[in-house]
């Protein structure tokens, strides 16, 4: 038997531990019992959580030293340093050979404990920012729904924990055991793409008035050629000012902000309608459905007609 365990403080997310226990901790017919699972925290007894009831935890650290993995399922406020305690309890842990995972914010325990220095790292989407900066040794990637080093692994947002926890008994016990397990959540065993498919990008805070008129005026013309030259000839200034200015409020090239527009604006048509690849391709700026799926893969990690089969939001033929 696999003893999992899961460590959790006050507040609790109640999601992000359900994941871990709906995948390690039931008992499904047919299938053989292989792991066991139980929860901990720093202080046992009542640990509030996020949805409004608290859970009652009797199992306090030293429950890690009997696991062979410890989940941080989510850790908040995530600018709140873990206690010295936990972190010294990771660490043991890690360090006599159990395997240590996060889902979503826990994460950012994981780096403080100093286990994902110099290493490939995710959490949520909308924390990879302060993420990076809080912790400027570990690699951070922003797309994936997962990283696995073996002896360490992380999870981007809540959702993406189920991801992981499947791809952990995939390598612990074969697919066919996983499949066994998703297919009673209902659930894919893989999915494809990354985590940047659901992500919004947050508008730019830094767009001055002598910019923000050429961001309009290009928005709306995305089907047209929209050239470093035609922008900067458009509104009477040199290409090399104009990529000045882009660099400085917005952080990319004009090139890089027209072709993200374009996927962006493709993302809304496949969400919305029903209408063919090529079309959409044309009304964006893309040119072909070739192109269209080149760089769509290439910003989002999945394709097209996986997107819209995640996203649409009308059911075809209503």
């Amino acid at each position: 038997m696999h003893h999992v365990v899961a460590i959790v403080q006050p507040p609790q997310s109640t999601f992000e531990l359900a994941c871990a226990a709906e995948v390690f901790g039931l008992d499904r017919p047919g299938l053989p019992a292989r792991y066991t699972f139980g929860v901990c925290t720093e202080r046992p007894g009542q640990v509030p959580t996020l949805a409004g009831y608290p859970i009652l935890v009797t199992d306090g650290l030293e429950a890690l030293d009997r696991a062979d993995t410890v989940l941080v399922p989510g850790w908040l406020p995530v600018g709140e340093a873990p206690a010295p305690p936990v972190v010294e309890a990771l660490r043991r842990a890690h360090a006599r050979g159990a395997r240590v995972a996060s889902i979503c914010s826990g994460a950012f325990v994981l780096a403080h404990a100093g286990l994902l220095d110099g290493r490939r790292a995710t959490t949520h989407w909308a924390s990879v920012d302060k993420f990076a900066a809080r912790f400027p040794l570990v690699q951070v990637d922003r797309d994936v729904l997962y990283v696995d080093h073996g002896d360490v692994a992380t999870s981007a947002g809540a959702g993406a924990g189920i991801d992981l926890c499947l791809h952990l008994v995939a390598v612990d016990q074969g697919a066919g055991y996983t499949a066994h397990i998703a297919q009673s959540m209902v659930m894919p065993p893989h999915r494809e793409g990354g985590q940047l498919q659901y992500a919004r990008p947050a508008p730019p805070s830094l767009i001055d008035g002598s910019l923000a008129p050429m961001l309009d005026w290009a928005a709306a013309r995305l089907a047209e050629p929209l050239t470093v030259e035609d922008l900067a000839a458009r509104f009477g200034v040199s290409p090399r000012t104009l990529a000045r200015r882009f660099d400085e409020q917005l952080g990319i090239s004009p090139g890089q902000w027209v072709l993200a527009q374009r996927v962006a604006a493709a993302r809304e048509l496949l969400e919305s309608s029903d209408l063919p690849l090529d079309t959409i391709a044309r009304r964006v700026g893309l040119s072909s459905a070739t192109n269209l799926r080149r760089h769509f893969h290439h910003a989002l990690g999945t394709t097209p007609g996986a997107y819209r089969r995640t996203f649409r939001t009308v059911s075809p033929g209503r």
